[in-house]
């Protein structure tokens, strides 16, 4: 690849897939993670900080408990990432100790970052860990991970902790080499500068018993940290110096070029953060002033919604119909009850109903974002 990729950039995440950590279920690759280690070391010494999103708890509780299958009940797989966890953990000190590094535990669910107070507080903690000199290690708390809660897959997640801090780069590092075009050359695809239906044509789910997602997961974090304005590295794990190779643009893998403006932290949070409550739908005259002019969404170009919510939540904003997906999303002032009654009405007609009201925007554009 011959890209102009910053060789020393300030701030990096690394994402290990479940295949890297380990050589079977519940069996560690020691010489692997070793190497990996040496990486992250090197990294660090040329002034580097890292962030390490990791898997490979259930597949280790797994091999401890003595399944040969990922269960199916969700209780069970709660016990296989209790168990395995600790193994982790335990894992990642020994491959840092011979470097003088500390690896700190840091387990999320979603909603540690869906709210924006536990959001804020996780960012200000992985700074404080950064600041101390330690390598966080962040991994799902499968543990107590529900549907409802859960980032559904580290590749998400790593594309998030990008996101919350800022890294210049997120390295995917799992057995795929990279994004392969299996229905053309059959090759490798070095660069991918935008992210389009082709490209997502290209991806594949996993067949492994311990992983998730495989490169369908793949690419849609990298739609979510190229859109934070990450560079994302899709690349194998077993590379040896697959790191630094990447940085120097010569290693083997998929490098997807960041956006050129990354968004305000807020609009980022708004956009990648949450799972929103329902849509408010907006007619064709709504859909150019809040695209093109960053206006505010008000009651007249409001045309009804779908779901239940309360002021205050995250819903989509999609145009009438239903067709298209949502184009924006936002913090609304209504509930979904009021949504019905002040659809297609002015600000004039409105203040009398809410007099006590100092804005009577259905959705504020500061609180407003574009997907």
């Amino acid at each position: 690849m011959n890209l102009p990729i910053n060789a020393h950039p300030r701030r990096v995440v690394v994402k290990l897939g479940t295949g890297v950590l380990t050589s079977g279920i519940g069996e560690l690759n020691t010489e692997r993670i070793a190497a990996v280690c040496a990486q992250l070391a090197a990294l660090r010494k040329a002034g580097t900080e890292v962030i390490v999103v990791s898997s490979g708890a259930v597949g280790l509780g797994m091999g401890r408990l003595g399944l040969a299958k990922k269960p199916k009940e969700v209780s069970k797989k709660q016990a296989c990432a209790a168990v395995g966890q600790s193994l982790l953990m335990q894992t990642w000190q020994r491959g840092l100790d011979p470097h003088g590094l500390t690896a700190a535990q840091v387990l999320l669910t979603h909603e540690d970052l869906r709210v924006r107070s536990r959001y804020l507080g996780v960012k200000e903690a992985l700074g404080r860990l950064i600041d101390y000199g330690t390598i966080p290690v962040i991994n799902e708390n499968d543990t107590v991970s529900a549907a409802e809660i859960k980032f559904g897959d580290n590749d998400t997640l790593s594309a998030m902790v990008a996101s919350l801090k800022g890294a210049e780069y997120l390295f995917i590092l799992s057995t795929a080499p990279g994004l392969i075009d299996m229905k053309g050359t059959g090759e490798i695809v070095p660069v991918v500068e935008k992210i389009t239906p082709e490209i997502e044509a290209m991806a594949g789910g996993t067949t492994s018993e311990t992983a998730t997602g495989g490169m369908i997961s793949k690419i849609s974090a990298a739609k979510l940290a190229t859109k934070a304005g990450c560079g994302v590295f899709i690349a194998s794990g077993a590379e040896p110096d697959i790191l630094a190779r990447l940085l120097a643009g010569g290693g083997p893998g998929t490098f997807f070029v960041p956006s050129g403006l990354p968004m305000h932290a807020k609009k980022r949070w708004l956009a990648y953060f949450q799972r929103p409550t329902g849509t408010i739908y907006v007619n064709t005259c709504a859909v150019p002033v809040l695209r093109e002019q960053g206006r505010s969404l008000l009651a007249i170009g409001v045309t009804g919604s779908r779901g239940d919510f309360s002021a205050g939540e995250v819903v989509n904003i999609a145009l009438e119909g239903g067709a298209a997906p949502p184009f924006a999303r936002g913090k609304t002032g209504f509930g979904s009850d009021e949504i019905r009654s002040i659809a297609g009405r002015t600000s004039d007609e409105l203040r009398p109903l809410y007099p006590a009201r100092k804005h009577l925007e259905v959705v504020h554009r500061n609180d407003l974002v574009l997907l």
